[in-house]
């Protein structure tokens, strides 16, 4: 995989910068937009950003290639996974504990309306 994913001469380095300290950061951007309720392209935008920042410090620390468009590619793939897995997270969050009785959790990155509870159409209208 050196070479395809990342140029360092150990995998650990990529581990330690892209996928630790930029997952981090992006986890947390990711999670920010949410919170903001801001449209989901800004946390797409931010963490594009982020993953330049990230190729900078493999550039300035561990002596990689800062204008390569290969290895910005895949650094801005795996922060921008990260950020939307936050953001998604966060939000489903949001909807659940804000208004939870319109919204059910169904898993750590879903909800659902619920069903329970909720008076049918013929209940609500009578003619």
């Amino acid at each position: 995989m050196q070479g395809i994913l990342y140029e360092e001469p150990s995998f650990w380095l990529f581990g330690l910068v892209t996928v630790l300290m930029g997952g981090w950061a992006a986890w947390m951007t990711g999670r920010a937009v949410a919170w903001t309720w801001r449209p989901v392209w800004q946390c797409v935008a931010a963490t594009l950003l982020l993953g330049l920042a990230v190729r900078f410090i493999h550039f300035a620390l561990f002596e990689g290639t800062f204008l390569s468009l290969h290895y910005y590619l895949v650094d801005a793939a795996v922060v921008t996974v990260i950020g939307l897995i936050g953001y998604r997270y966060t939000r489903a969050r949001q909807m659940t504990t804000q208004y939870r009785w319109l919204y059910e959790r169904t898993g750590p990155l879903s909800w659902r309306e619920r069903t329970t509870g909720a008076p049918s159409t013929s209940q609500r209208n009578p003619a």
